[in-house]
């Protein structure tokens, strides 16, 4: 069963039993657009309680609020009771609510596009709040008295920007001007639920065009003052032609598709350092901007940013990653055959790639070191990426080499000569290591390197 054919059922058996129900936020918004939501929430005249009763697996997870989930055929579906909403003291969370009528819901929520409601067994639009004009005209304004609102849950700025960019609306004035006024009071509200906003912005589809309102509202500065700081600072016009570091990191995000969390941060964060690390050199064609070390500085500031917005440690692992790898590419054609097969199978290889690939697009348009990494991983196959091991730590072991930290170092030795192409056999493995790794030979008759690489052609 569908989503919207659980959620009419569930208004169908509110409705049977005495109640009122209807679509509520952003499902009728989405609907009316054409879009398909993601969820469907039901608000409904009937107690928690008298949900609860109706639905016996029903989870509560806001009875003070009147809020239950009901899960049906695999679909969460929230129901509320129509509520009006009383002070709020936390920029989160009413002190009191009180249950009412559908209008009274309606009043009390974030934008007009999110205040409608719709009746499913109807099949009618009930608009209290002129939510379908705005709608239409391509509008995000909050419902009554923009600072209330905003006020109220700080983070609906957030949200603002989010609904504007990827709907592709504007902002009402009115609405403009209070997240403006009150964009230095973002941080008020938990961290996470300000990552949670951005990593949305991020990965909806339009996050060039968010990110220019974040900057424009000021909430930018707020919560990422070190993407703030990238505006105003220059680059070599021949590897960077579309501008400064701001401008080139927009251009960058503005090419994520769908993307991992991890590959949308790296995006954003990739030259984060840059404002920090920018020098000069001089050069026979004149002075040169230089950014030296911001790859390495960039990984430690990544890691800061991402556990102040509370992602978690796999994603600002990951992002450090891509940060600090994402120039190694250029490198790529001079790497010995051991350490390109080794750089190519690294975890989050992909991402790095993809990586790469915007950061070129979006600035010389030089993809060479892309497609010459894309051209070495069609050719190579699993077995030469990651060759069986020819010697196991036991083999050396019964060679007479004692188990410890130098059996190690011989194992990963072998391994470079296969990834090398030099050893492809036990024999060979065996007669190398006799030659070159004797178990009784001092450490100045050891040979600490792997064979001599074969010269690339």
């Amino acid at each position: 069963m569908e989503a919207r054919d659980t959620a009419t059922a569930i208004v169908r058996r509110l409705r049977d039993a005495g109640f009122d129900a209807l679509f509520a936020g952003g499902c009728v918004r989405d609907q009316l657009l054409g879009r398909s939501p993601k969820d469907y929430d039901v608000a409904t005249s009937a107690p928690a309680e008298r949900v609860v009763a109706l639905f016996p697996k029903s989870v509560p997870v806001g009875l003070q609020f009147g809020v239950v989930i009901v899960p049906i055929e695999g679909h969460r579906i929230e129901v509320a009771t129509f509520r009006r909403d009383g002070t709020y003291l936390d920029a989160r969370h009413p002190v009191t609510v009180h249950f009412g009528s559908p209008e009274e819901d309606a009043r009390r929520r974030d934008f007009t596009i999110n205040g409608m409601f719709f009746d499913p067994l109807a099949d009618r639009v009930i608009d209290y709040v002129s939510g379908t004009s705005d709608l239409h005209a391509g509008v995000v304004r909050a419902i009554g008295d923009p600072h209330a609102r905003l006020g109220e849950d700080k983070l609906r700025m957030l949200r603002a920007v989010r609904l504007a960019a990827r709907l592709g609306f504007t902002i009402e004035p009115a609405t403009w001007d209070a997240i403006r006024s009150d964009a230095a009071t973002i941080d008020r509200i938990a961290w996470e639920r300000i990552g949670e906003e951005i990593r949305m912005i991020l990965s909806e589809g339009a996050a060039k065009r968010g990110f220019e309102l974040l900057h424009a509202s000021g909430l930018l500065a707020a919560v990422l003052p070190e993407i703030a700081a990238m505006e105003g600072v220059a680059q070599s016009p021949l590897h960077h032609p579309e501008g400064d570091v701001l401008r080139h990191t927009l251009l960058v995000i503005d090419q994520l598709r769908s993307p991992t969390e991890t590959l949308a941060f790296g995006a954003l964060l990739h030259d984060v350092a840059k404002p920090v690390c920018v020098g000069h050199r001089v050069a026979p064609e004149g002075d040169r901007i230089t950014f030296y070390g911001h790859p390495e500085r960039g990984a430690e500031m990544a890691i800061a940013i991402c556990q102040r917005l509370k992602r978690s440690r796999a994603v600002w692992e990951r992002v450090a990653y891509l940060v600090r790898n994402h120039l190694r590419l250029v490198n790529a054609p001079r790497m010995r055959a051991a350490t390109l097969k080794r750089f190519l199978r690294e975890d989050g290889i992909e991402e790095l790639l993809e990586l790469a690939r915007i950061d070129a697009t979006a600035a010389s348009g030089d993809l060479q070191y892309y497609e010459f990494c894309r051209a070495q991983l069609a050719a190579l196959s699993q077995e030469e990426m990651r060759p069986p091991r020819l010697l196991s730590g036991d083999d050396l072991v019964a060679l007479g080499h004692r188990p410890g930290p130098r059996v190690g170092e011989i194992l990963h030795a072998l391994e470079e000569a296969q990834l090398e192409g030099v050893l492809t056999t036990r024999a060979d493995a065996l007669a190398w290591v006799a030659r070159t790794h004797p178990p009784n030979a001092s450490a100045a008759e050891r040979t600490p390197a792997p064979p001599r690489e074969r010269r690339r052609e």
